[in-house]
């Protein structure tokens, strides 16, 4: 195969498994490529993917020499897609009855949840996590691409057990908004004692099911290494949960005059990316 070539099928392969290890041998196997001519293809890829700022490419010290992809945007890039999320969902149109935000179809959309659980991703990579854990169903699409984008599974906790499941552990947690109590269940394989959970959900107002969630993964004896949020009302000010991240900030909804008040927040960062 030319050079050219193995450099496209190459750089494909590691977009497509981030933040997972793969030896020279392993790609000289699967390219029919000597480890020397595969180390100078990554050479290539690393300078390209962080000129491009698409992410950095790691070499992983290990017996046969090992590399990783870690997807990385630069930060004007995540603040510009950020400000352009807000500007959509502050449509007036969106304004549900009752003061609620219609977000559905951007967290169904492929393009939008891919990037926003890329953002997600690139925030938390650095607390390894295991997993990636929501509850059923809103938050699944952004928990999904958060997983994949670190290369880790998906782990859903539901309203209440599956037979289809098997045993399940089930708690009982008290909403922030509402303050009625409400359950969630989460299969006992699901989560190994040792696990390292990122919790990933759509929206937070009192931070309720956050905290609910927590507690279950406290109940399998794992850790929560991060809360991340797509967006938390300003009040209350305080949540149920604490050191969460919130990538926007929802201060206000007037329905009678038609106003969103929807803010991005901004995290410090240097040039390269968050």
């Amino acid at each position: 195969m030319r050079r050219s070539k193995r450099l496209v099928l190459l750089s494909k392969f590691l977009s497509d498994n981030p933040n997972r290890i793969f030896t020279l041998k392993f790609f000289g196997e699967k390219y029919d490529a000597a480890k020397s001519s595969i180390s100078e293809d990554l050479n290539i890829i690393k300078d390209a993917f962080y000129e491009g700022g698409e992410g950095v490419l790691e070499t992983i010290p290990c017996a046969a020499g090992g590399v990783r992809f870690r997807i990385k945007r630069p930060q004007k890039e995540i603040e510009n897609f950020l400000s352009e999320l807000c500007s959509v969902l502050s449509d007036r149109s969106r304004i549900i009855p009752g003061g609620y935000l219609y977000m559905t179809d951007i967290i169904f959309s492929p393009e939008y949840s891919s990037r926003i659980g890329e953002i997600f991703a690139q925030i938390f990579v650095e607390e390894e996590p295991s997993c990636v854990l929501t509850v059923e169903t809103k938050g699944i699409p952004l928990a999904l691409m958060t997983a994949k984008a670190l290369g880790v599974p998906l782990v859903v906790a539901r309203r209440d057990s599956r037979v289809t499941e098997g045993p399940s552990v089930n708690i009982s947690y008290v909403s922030g908004s509402s303050q009625r109590i409400q359950n969630m269940a989460l299969p006992t394989r699901a989560l190994s004692k040792n696990a390292r959970v990122l919790i990933v959900d759509d929206f937070m107002k009192g931070g309720g099911t956050a905290r609910g969630m927590m507690e279950l993964v406290r109940q399998f004896g794992a850790e929560v290494v991060g809360v991340a949020v797509l967006v938390t009302t300003a009040l209350p000010a305080e949540k149920l949960v604490k050191n969460y991240i919130s990538l926007m900030v929802l201060e206000k909804i007037d329905a009678e005059l038609g106003q969103i008040n929807l803010k991005p927040v901004k995290f410090p960062a240097n040039e390269e990316g968050i």
